[in-house]
């Protein structure tokens, strides 16, 4: 039972909620019964029905509604005396801006990409208000308390980096399923039927000077008289067969490797199967661009069937005559999306097909759509925990109870008979440049580099600036927004085709950039360095960003598995005790730890150190936007359009 103190805290105050999906659902639901009466969500998401197995405020009726709105009314049918405000729009929006945060007690966050999530910190920090951040995977869960000057921000620890892998490796020597994944879905998808002017490496081959030319981009340019079948065909016969040949010209590339074996399509479908093929009746899918299936029109139905080389390349074939002959309308513009069928079903055949080619075992559309789309399976009780907690935090938030503030860990399996760890939240990172005004460096060839790398790669892609502003002293580089006129567009744009040494105000070592998003309220400094060279595999971006940390290598647990990735992402924290009785302890009975404590040489207790900084550790791989882990209401990736902002 809650005490007078707290239900009074409860009753008057005024939360925002951002995200209304796995979390956010039992989040809602769980304040609402508590007893908080003013509750404002945001969520730019609607509904889809994949979501409708865990996300218990949705039903079938509400697929392709707003799920804020939708999340509110279901609240209001069990709870109609309270006040729930929905805004179905992305919370990077101007209007979600410093003072709309200002006016809330404390911010409860349950998205699912990092780009957000530090959006939302920089705000909550310029607006003073705490943040309760949250995240799970499968069984694994976390919640933490942010709050400025008195604890950590969300951006004072390291995140992974997304997995990476170099160009050469998707388009000449794949070693791995992932590695066909990454080609059928970010090269050969996206060059289909993608935006035509962005670059892509699908041709780069150092071995033929003519890859870049005109000629070979008009390969995936489908001719005036040609048909559907036609150019699906040329389409296959040129990225399995020819460029498959084309690779194995140089011979020094396979001295040490296993020589992959070239694919046409005549080696594996008869021309009357074509034929046949190219008259089926798509009636069945008219109307609903939605439904429009490769393998319904094939008469396949079991998702998790392992597919032949054969049944693969009729499932190639089948779906690109289907973007073309009933999505045609979006070619150009499609981008990735693991809940569109159509674009899983491609993705997944021309994965395999290159696997088969490469020798890698090939895997079933469940599989690869898992691979593809992110996907770690969402756990509806791993949610409804979180959301429990996070709750108990916001109410010691609004308590204003520090002592008793926790970060508290939800582990598969129990560790010194815990499922949950509450440990006392770290002190701010001194060297955190969001909360500590810390200055970066950049090592850079500026010389070589233009604005446009420094603009897109370091400070949109790693420092999460939306709206940035780059200045060179008292000399504006570069700026973006609504309020620009004409001349002032025109210029910023043409200083990001300049080398940085050619800027108006030349940019070389020892210069200090300064880096500010208004919108964020976020300034910061970079050093720049000038560096001649880079490693071209282990520094492909020519640049290294010092002071913006990366989390450390993925470590080998205790049985000897890598912490990241898929299968391993839901591993145990802590394989030291294997015991069946489970206990789930109160909060404040946690060990108390401060980032202080963690480097002291004079612990009693070496072991729980150990431990904890193990959950720590684990609990930034599930914080993070890892290429290969999507998270339920955490980190996905991305890929999907609507899901870039919130």
């Amino acid at each position: 039972m809650a005490s007078e103190q707290q239900l009074s805290a409860i009753k008057g105050a005024k939360v925002l909620m951002v995200g209304a999906g796995g979390i956010g659902c039992e989040l809602l639901k769980t304040l609402a019964l508590s007893g908080f009466k003013d509750i404002h969500i945001i969520d730019m998401d609607t509904i889809e029905v994949s979501n409708l197995n865990r996300q218990f405020l949705f039903r079938q009726s509400h697929v392709g509604q707003s799920k804020a709105k939708v999340a509110r009314d279901a609240v209001l049918k069990f709870r109609p005396h309270i006040s729930i405000t929905p805004y179905h729009a992305n919370v990077k929006d101007p209007d979600f801006n410093v003072d709309f945060f200002k006016q809330f007690n404390v911010i409860l966050n349950g998205l699912d990409n990092l780009d957000a999530r530090r959006h939302v910190n920089r705000l909550c920090l310029a607006a003073g208000v705490p943040l309760v951040e949250s995240g799970t995977t499968g069984f694994l869960g976390q919640v933490t308390v942010h709050v400025k000057g008195k604890t950590e921000c969300y951006e004072c620890q390291p995140k992974p980096a997304p997995k990476t892998y170099p160009v050469c490796t998707i388009t000449s020597t794949p070693s791995k399923f992932v590695h066909c994944i990454v080609w059928a879905k970010d090269l050969l998808f996206a060059k289909l039927f993608g935006d035509k002017s962005q670059e892509n490496d699908l041709n780069v081959r150092s071995t033929d000077a003519s890859s870049s030319s005109q000629q070979i981009e008009d390969v995936f340019e489908r001719k005036m008289e040609e048909d559907i079948d036609q150019y699906g065909r040329r389409i296959y016969d040129h990225v399995f067969g020819y460029n498959i040949d084309l690779a194995l010209s140089n011979e020094e590339t396979w001295k040490h490797r296993n020589r992959p074996r070239p694919i046409y399509i005549k080696d594996v479908i008869n021309t009357e199967f074509i034929r046949q093929n190219g008259n089926l009746d798509y009636n069945s899918v008219a109307g609903d661009l939605s439904s429009v299936s490769a393998m319904a029109s094939l008469g396949m139905k079991n998702p998790q069937d392992l597919w032949s080389l054969k049944e693969n390349s009729q499932v190639f074939l089948e779906a690109l005559k289907l973007f073309f002959s009933k999505r045609e309308k979006e070619i150009g513009n499609l981008i990735f999306d693991k809940d569109d069928q159509l674009a899983v079903e491609f993705v997944t055949a021309a994965a395999n097909i290159r696997a088969s080619s490469f020798g890698i075992p090939l895997h079933s559309l469940f599989e690869a759509k898992g691979i593809a789309g992110n996907i770690v399976h969402a756990v509806a009780t791993t949610n409804a925990i979180i959301a429990g907690l996070i709750v108990i935090e916001a109410i010691k938030v609004l308590q204003n109870d520090i002592k008793n503030y926790r970060m508290t860990y939800c582990l598969e399996h129990p560790s010194r008979k815990m499922i949950l760890m509450p440990v006392e939240p770290f002190e701010p990172n001194k060297e955190c440049y969001v909360c500590s005004e810390t200055p970066l460096t950049l090592e850079i060839n500026t010389h070589r580099s233009k604005l446009r790398d420094v603009v897109e790669k370091i400070v949109k892609a790693k420092l999460g600036m939306n709206l940035p502003l780059l200045m060179h002293g008292s000399a504006l580089l570069y700026e973006v927004g609504d309020d620009l006129d004409e001349d002032e567009v025109a210029n910023y744009a043409a200083n990001l085709e300049k080398v940085l040494s050619e800027l108006p105000s030349p940019v070389t070592g020892g210069t200090i950039l300064t880096v500010e998003d208004l919108q964020q309220e976020l300034k910061c400094s970079i050093n720049i360095n000038h560096r001649e060279d880079f490693d071209e595999e282990k520094e492909p971006d020519a640049m290294i960003l010092s002071g913006w940390s990366q989390a450390p290598a993925p470590e080998k647990n205790d049985n000897g598995a890598s912490t990241s990735g898929v299968t391993e992402a839901t591993t145990s924290l802590n394989t030291e005790e294997d015991d069946d009785e489970l206990q789930i302890i109160p909060a404040q009975t946690g060990k108390k730890r401060k980032l202080s404590d963690i480097s002291s040489a004079h612990i009693s207790d070496s072991s729980c150190v150990t431990n904890d900084t193990k959950i720590k550790r684990k609990a930034d791989e599930i914080d993070s936007n890892n290429d290969l882990v999507m998270l339920d209401d955490v980190d996905s990736s991305n890929n999907k359009k609507k899901r870039e902002g919130q």
